[in-house]
């Protein structure tokens, strides 16, 4: 009897596991650098190759730090999105990752620049430092550099909504 009822409990305590899995939300992958002082990262500036982009440009006032890059489809489903934030007076640093500068350079071109600086991560070493996963990542960062806030895939005007506007008031 014990030989037939042992499987059975098992496959039903799985069944109950993956039913309770799929009520996650696989947008919300935690990340253990939220809560915590930003990375600091000095990059080659995409534009300007002479020139940094580094964790300097983080203080003072809240700022959304965006990992993209130009092989990335939901990168370029958000890019709109992350202009209508800019004409909003919303501050992004963008993190070029692992991407072809070339590619990178026509895409802004393209598209328009929402960035107040991009740097160039072409390696991925930054986006190391930061658990970047895949593209697109974004993160607000408060103005004592602090990650509030990291979403993982496109950003949109309802996740803007929900997740990141009331945070961008307390973390002036």
């Amino acid at each position: 009897m014990w030989r037939f009822a042992l499987p059975l409990i098992g496959f039903v305590i799985l069944v109950v596991i993956f039913a309770k899995g799929l009520e996650l939300d696989p947008q919300a992958l935690p990340s253990p650098l939220t809560e915590k002082p930003a990375p600091p990262f000095d990059l080659e500036d995409l534009q300007n190759p002479g020139n940094r982009v580094s964790s300097e440009m983080l203080g003072g006032k809240p700022v959304l730090v965006n990992v993209w890059a130009t092989w990335c489809p939901p990168c370029r489903a958000e890019h709109d999105f992350l202009l209508e934030l800019q004409r909003e007076g919303v501050t992004i640093v963008g993190f070029n990752w692992q991407d072809d500068r070339a590619a990178a350079l026509e895409w802004l071109r393209v598209l328009g620049d929402p960035y107040v600086a991009t740097g160039f991560d072409p390696q991925g070493r930054a986006g190391i430092d930061w658990g970047v996963i895949s593209a697109p990542e974004t993160f607000l960062i408060d103005a004592n550099q602090v990650i509030r806030h990291k979403h993982f895939g496109e950003l949109t005007r309802e996740i803007w909504e929900r997740d990141f506007a009331p945070l961008m008031e307390h973390s002036r």
